[in-house]
């Protein structure tokens, strides 16, 4: 019987992946193989020596201790793309809301209330209505910085609505390049894509090569008037750099999903209270992923989508069990396992090792249950970091 804490609020659709015949499921949870969370911050919380794995219901992960789990052997996970659709959907309200007096025009509409007479209104409205003009985005330059399994849709959705599309992403991933249309123009480095955007949306990852990548450096060669978005992070911005350009009439607005009190009033901020992913169908789909990559995990010791341990699978062959154990990646880690079983004659059937960085994952079928003296010889080699048996 697998063990999984719950924190904050998961979807039930998420929770009903796990078979109540195999699983005990709760917030309150002694001893438990794994976590299931969404923004709980788990930096400086005791670890329970039983946890072997940790789910984020969401793409970000910088509440939880990856480096320090991954030290300990525990699998951090995360749900990439599980949200996108969401904050796909709000970019495009973002550059709407930006492009169009809609906030303005609204506002003005609700201070109305003294009037009564339908038709003397509608005759104000008309002669009003000009202030509230604004432009369209259809053959405008749109600017992706990211393109990873958000700006991929984000850059699908632009060209749909009739804009040019061009995007800088150093680390992109084959996958990622496979997901991305042939009409996205690769730029060469960030200030590049800057002067050449209208709009600019971030969609990088939050760490130290990005912090303040949007800084008064960039920001002096945006082109003039552009609408910066971020619905990445708050740190990829330097928003007092921000402040200064809108003041100074370099960039037109800026529109983002992480508020701080500098940006507040404002009148050329859009600042929305980081609701990117909120909507029911994105919480459900990070549930749900976040829940099957816990099971499989658990239950077969196979990884997809870890932020620390490298991603690795394996199918099973009817009859055998299963040892996995992870390991700082050093050479002659495995060697000295596979002469454990060979010396306690353990036939092995498949196997396979990964790496990522300093952390290495294996994943060995052998053909009969290993004793508890073969488990404890794996454990005791040096470099090794955990070991379960499935």
């Amino acid at each position: 019987m697998y063990k999984v804490k719950t924190y904050n609020q998961i979807s039930v659709k998420g929770l009903e992946r796990f078979a109540r015949q195999s699983y005990e499921v709760g917030s309150d949870m002694t001893h438990p193989d794994a976590y299931l969370l969404r923004s709980q911050k788990l930096h400086g919380e005791p670890v329970p020596p039983s946890l072997v794995a940790v789910a984020r219901a969401g793409a970000g992960v910088n509440n939880v201790p990856v480096v320090d789990y991954g030290k300990q052997g525990i699998v951090v996970f995360n749900t990439p793309g599980a949200n996108a659709n969401a904050v796909k959907e709000l970019v495009m309200a973002g550059m709407l809301l930006a492009t169009r007096g809609i906030l303005a025009g609204i506002d003005y509409v609700q201070s109305l209330t003294s009037m009564t007479d339908a038709a003397e209104m509608s005759q104000l409205l008309e002669k009003e209505k000009a202030r509230f003009a604004g432009g369209e985005i259809k053959g405008k330059t749109l600017g992706i910085v990211g393109l990873g399994a958000i700006g991929s849709m984000v850059a699908d959705m632009a060209l749909a609505l009739g804009m040019k599309v061009v995007g800088f992403d150093p680390a992109l991933s084959i996958d990622a390049a496979w997901r991305l249309s042939n009409e996205v123009t690769r730029m060469e480095n960030l200030p590049a894509l800057l002067a050449r955007s209208d709009y600019i949306s971030l969609h990088v990852p939050a760490m130290d090569a990005t912090r303040h990548m949007i800084n008064a450096d960039a920001l002096a060669g945006v082109k003039q008037g552009a609408v910066l978005l971020n619905f990445a992070r708050e740190t990829i911005v330097d928003s007092a750099a921000v402040l200064h350009s809108l003041d100074g009439g370099r960039l037109g607005r800026y529109v983002c999903d992480f508020p701080e009190p500098a940006l507040l009033g404002h009148a050329r901020v859009i600042a929305m209270p980081h609701i990117g992913a909120s909507t029911e169908e994105s919480e459900e789909n990070c549930a749900v992923m976040a829940a099957d990559q816990l099971k499989d995990y658990l239950e077969n010791g196979n990884i997809t989508n870890s932020v620390n341990f490298p991603n690795v699978s394996m199918g099973r062959t009817p009859g055998t069990t299963r040892i996995t154990f992870s390991n700082d990646n050093v050479s002659g880690v495995l060697g000295h396992v596979l002469s454990v079983l060979a010396d306690n004659q353990v036939n092995v059937i498949d196997m396979v090792n990964k790496s990522r960085g300093e952390l290495a994952y294996n994943i060995i079928d052998v053909e009969t249950p290993p004793g508890e003296a073969v488990v404890k010889g794996i454990q005791a080699i040096d470099h090794v970091i955990r070991v379960r048996v499935i």
